[in-house]
């Protein structure tokens, strides 16, 4: 699933970022990130699917869930929760000790996020905040800590990057989330959003830039910040709000964003 590669990717741009100069990344981090992104990732759709039930019985595309549809009670998916939060702590676990207590830090983030529609028309914020926390991890589980003036600028650069495709996404429910009452920044920006999605994909740009300039990156990697830009710049002016299937193609499309990134890092590496 697109949602998988989007908490996954940042991950694997820290570790770039991390590696020696002219050396490939660590494929073996890689490999135990991806493990963890899985996991992670499905513990963040159940805990969601638990806190959102009564609302996802409202929405078309939401109602077949399982918890929404009847299909399985809240117990058996708190059982299910547990199972998959023990597997993600074995893989935090397999790092060092600085990464185990920052990658703790991050539950709080995954607990609260699906309540924060309720409450705030930027529940995208939250979620950029949530789901770019291995631009931190990645980094520390190489180094032993986080060299924030990397670290920093890369996981703004997530935000900003979360804040363009998570808009985008949810432009498909907004007819829905009028109707039950909850937030999102497709609904606060309305007709505005190409606008502010250019403002947040040039901030991401920028960032990205800055985390190049503090690690002294080379020539590739900005050709790839270029070409993300390129990509960026063609999604927002394609884009269709009205039209949820052309949202979604736009939202998952953000994995090529992810990849090509990764690869400008690598090669500028090399």
């Amino acid at each position: 699933p697109a949602g998988t590669w989007l908490l996954y990717l940042p991950c694997t741009w820290s570790i770039g970022l991390a590696a020696a100069p002219g050396c490939l990344p660590d494929w073996s981090m890689l490999s135990l990130f991806g493990v963890g992104a899985v996991l992670m990732r499905g513990a963040g759709c159940t805990i969601n699917d638990m806190w959102d039930r009564d609302y996802d019985r409202q929405v078309a595309r939401t109602a077949s869930r399982p918890l929404a549809a009847g299909d399985i009670s809240t117990f058996q998916s708190l059982v299910f929760l547990g199972g998959q939060l023990s597997l993600a702590f074995c893989v935090l676990l397999c790092l060092n000790y600085y990464s185990i207590i920052l990658g703790a830090a991050s539950l709080s983030l995954v607990i609260t996020y699906p309540l924060m529609k309720r409450i705030t028309y930027w529940p995208q914020l939250v979620l950029g905040l949530t789901f770019n926390w291995g631009a931190l991890l990645g980094w520390s589980s190489i180094k032993g800590s986080c060299e924030w003036s990397v670290c920093l600028p890369l996981y703004f650069a997530g935000v900003m990057w979360t804040l363009v495709y998570d808009t985008i996404y949810a432009h498909q429910d907004k007819r829905d989330d009028i109707m039950i009452g909850v937030k999102s920044t497709a609904l606060h920006f309305k007709e505005d959003t190409k606008q502010w999605l250019s403002g947040f994909s040039l901030a991401m740009l920028l960032s990205l830039c800055m985390a190049g300039m503090n690690c002294n990156q080379t020539f590739p990697y900005y050709s790839a910040v270029a070409a993300v830009g390129a990509h960026l710049a063609h999604q927002i002016y394609t884009l269709d709000i009205d039209k949820p299937e052309d949202c979604w193609k736009k939202f998952a499309s953000n994995r090529t964003v992810g990849i090509l990134l990764f690869i400008g890092i690598v090669l500028g590496n090399l």
